[in-house]
């Protein structure tokens, strides 16, 4: 019996306490939550902007000018010129008289120029002309021509209208048709002229006139029997046009800087002392003749002024030469009168009148003959002037 209850107990104890546990399972309070994470760190205030920087604008200076110069370094040479902070040049092309006016009369700063100054404009008396590189005056044509050299003599009696077809030359049977810039005094024109006839304002028979080089290019590209003149920095790598050979040798940077290409020509830069900008402008020629301005006009095929010195000692050679082969050369006697040879013969020189004489007789209309007929007045003059204060002397 006491067993049986035992047992009994026994079997009730376990039974309650298996029901405790499950009870105290069920009411086990739940495992806490993992703690949310701490809050991140509070992002660190945005720095103040600090002021921008004011933008100082550069100094900027007027450029205005012929096509020649622009093409052969000053379009390349301003934009280096930026590039470095050293100020803004801003460039008006167009033509040389243009530039040069407008440096006179303060509406540019600085011009640019493929001929020196003419001593018959006023204008242009004030300023000063800064040579900066070597060009060549080319000669152009159609591709389709097939004339591929001339001589100086062959170029002088074109632009006199001696020659005026292309068969004379070995080409077709067909009218030359010569181009020009129009406006006055035009640097390649002047150039050109001064070069041939020693008169940079010689009038030529030109009837084609353009505005400047850039239509004139235009022009001959399209005209199968035209001829004109530019500069070789304006189109060495223009396919559309054919340069001629002068005197069998073509124009290049070597042929230029050696003397031997006869055409070659100075490209100045041209400003007033007394501009309003003058400090900048005189920078700027300065950094014209710098290892940068070197860089880009030898890509352009031009020399540098001094590259090339042994062309400024053979300024009175190159223009004999040049006279030789027209047939005209200038030299004097012994009494200082002028002798002109030309390919047919020699001219009087047993005095200058008859020389003046010849000359007008001849070619009337050769720049050459008035220049001739001026010295010989002149000289006549003061060999009577001397001989007058000589027999003053006597009494």
């Amino acid at each position: 019996m006491i067993a049986f209850r035992y047992t009994r107990w026994a079997a009730t104890f376990l039974l309650l306490s298996a029901t405790f546990s499950v009870g105290a399972a069920d009411k086990a309070p739940a495992a806490a939550a993992p703690a949310k994470p701490a809050a991140a760190a509070a992002a660190p205030a945005k720095a103040k902007k600090a002021p921008a920087t004011p933008v100082v604008a550069l100094p900027s200076i007027i450029w205005r000018g012929d096509l020649a110069t622009s093409r052969a370094f000053v379009a390349d040479l301003a934009k280096e010129f930026e590039k470095q902070k050293k100020g803004r040049i801003e460039m008006q092309p167009f033509s040389t008289i243009s530039g040069i006016d407008a440096v006179s009369s303060g509406a540019a700063d600085i011009a640019g120029t493929a001929r020196p100054a003419s001593e018959k404009r006023s204008e242009e008396t004030g300023m000063t002309f800064y040579p900066i590189a070597w060009d060549a005056v080319v000669v152009i044509t159609s591709p389709k021509n097939p004339v591929g050299s001339l001589s100086l003599k062959q170029l002088h009696d074109i632009y006199y209208a001696k020659i005026s077809n292309w068969k004379e030359l070995g080409g077709a049977d067909a009218p030359i048709n010569v181009d020009a810039v129009a406006g006055p005094l035009d640097g390649v024109e002047f150039s050109f002229r001064y070069l041939i006839f020693r008169n940079g304002d010689q009038r030529v028979a030109a009837p084609r006139l353009y505005v400047n080089t850039a239509k004139l290019e235009e022009d001959i590209a399209l005209n199968e029997f035209g001829m004109g003149l530019t500069t070789l920095s304006a189109v060495y790598a223009n396919k559309s046009v054919k340069i001629l050979s002068v005197e069998g040798i073509a124009p290049s940077r070597e042929s230029i800087a050696s003397g031997t290409y006869p055409l070659y020509t100075k490209l100045f830069l041209a400003a007033r002392e007394d501009g309003r900008n003058n400090a900048k402008v005189q920078e700027f020629v300065q950094f014209a003749a710098g290892p940068e301005a070197l860089a880009i006009m030898r890509k352009h095929q031009v020399v540098g002024y001094g590259e090339a010195p042994d062309l400024l000692t053979k300024n009175e050679e190159h223009f004999a030469y040049i006279d030789a082969q027209i047939g005209i050369d200038h030299t004097a006697d012994s009494s200082g009168a002028t002798i002109v040879t030309t390919s047919t013969g020699s001219r009087p020189v047993s005095a200058v009148n008859a020389t003046a004489s010849a000359m007008q007789s001849s070619s009337p209309n050769s720049p050459l003959t008035q220049e001739v007929k001026d010295s010989a007045a002149a000289k006549t003059q003061a060999a009577k002037d001397a001989e007058k204060s000589g027999n003053d002397s006597k009494h």
